[in-house]
């Protein structure tokens, strides 16, 4: 049994979407060709097999089907929802397409619960989803009111509101901090701390306005809202994304057959930190600099296929404004993982 209270290997069987939504109206996919330009040469094959390991609203994965005739993909989503209305999408493609519910920290047990064997492609589309900002019931967005919720898997696990009000003063710093980079993390801990021993933070209208008393009225001239930057880091502490991140990178890389290819757009800093090293590690000499002779055993496992990262352009941008803080990098696999750089890459799975 994995992290979760509940299997998350089993294939999607009977979507049930509500009717009235549908995936390819909810959601513009980021540097959609590039990303099917980069994949596209390593699924050529026939059974070639790409993991869309954040499948969303299954546009990546419509395009690559499309595109990519003789392949077929595995999409792996923790959002229920966001499975169903994919599924919808692309129940065209028939048995081309599996959706699996699970986080992809779990990519290496979904590959071999569902391919068993090394695959072609893996891409990674980090982040929340436009189904999940516009869903007003989610608690994402501090611009309307909503229960704080901020959950990606409305199934389970801790909601923001439970968040604030069992954290203690100086774990709700280090959240704001670390994952907001946030200057005032210890001014809106110690706000929220105190207003919480009134009543509780229910909403996200009532965060948002907390946020907005305690930031400095100097502070707030430009860069947008006030409590942009709370909002981020209670949302990647609720869905624990930078851990699951950090566990998930190796283990995308370890399911790659040779010659196979890895995505990945990040949308801030904190999750492209994590992307750049991991590939880096792979597409370096593992040699000590003092050894006269590199050995075959430490040469790189990868090759980047993006010189640093890549950014959207000036006409994306203007298309779809949610493409303007994307990083995107991409490798590909040359040889097996030598044996000494597995076994430091892969720690054993997380506990609950």
């Amino acid at each position: 049994m994995t992290q979760h209270d509940q299997p998350p290997l089993d294939p999607i069987e009977q979507p049930d979407p509500q009717p009235e939504r549908r995936a390819d109206d909810l959601h513009v996919p980021v540097l959609l060709q590039r990303c099917v330009d980069l994949l596209a040469p390593a699924l050529t094959e026939p059974g070639s097999v790409l993991v869309d390991g954040t499948l969303g609203m299954g546009g990546h994965a419509e395009a690559v089907l499309s595109q990519c005739p003789r392949a077929r993909v595995v999409g792996i989503d923790r959002d229920p929802q966001a499975l169903a209305l994919a599924a919808a999408r692309l129940a065209r493609f028939g048995e081309r397409f599996t959706p699996v519910h699970a986080t992809y920290d779990e990519i290496d047990d979904v590959v071999e619960a569902q391919v068993g064997r090394p695959v072609e492609g893996v891409l990674l589309d980090l982040g929340v989803s436009s189904l999940q900002l516009d869903d007003a019931d989610r608690g994402f967005s501090y611009s309307r009111p909503a229960p704080l919720d901020m959950r990606m898997d409305s199934s389970r696990g801790e909601t923001a509101a439970e968040l604030l009000a069992e954290a203690d003063e100086r774990e709700l710093t280090r959240i704001l901090r670390v994952y907001g980079e946030e200057r005032f993390a210890q001014r809106i801990a110690g706000t929220i701390v105190r207003e919480r021993a009134e009543r509780p933070l229910t909403t996200s209208t009532e965060l948002a306005d907390l946020v907005r008393r305690a930031v400095p009225r100097a502070a707030q001239q430009g860069g947008g809202h006030p409590a942009k930057r709370t909002f981020q880091a209670l949302r990647i502490a609720v869905n624990r994304e930078l851990e699951i991140l950090q566990d998930a990178i190796p283990r995308a890389v370890e399911v790659l057959a040779v010659g196979g290819r890895i995505v990945v757009e990040s949308y801030h800093s904190l999750e492209d930190r994590i992307v750049k090293r991991e590939l880096a590690r792979g597409a370096s000499s593992s040699a000590p600099r003092e050894w006269p002779v590199e050995p075959e055993t430490h040469r790189p496992y990868l090759e980047l296929l993006i010189r640093g990262a890549e950014k959207a352009d000036d006409v994306e941008t203007a298309h779809n404004p949610r493409s303007a803080s994307v990083r995107l990098r991409a490798a590909v696999r040359t040889r097996p993982t030598p044996d000494h750089m597995r076994e430091q890459r892969t720690g054993s799975r997380r506990s609950a």
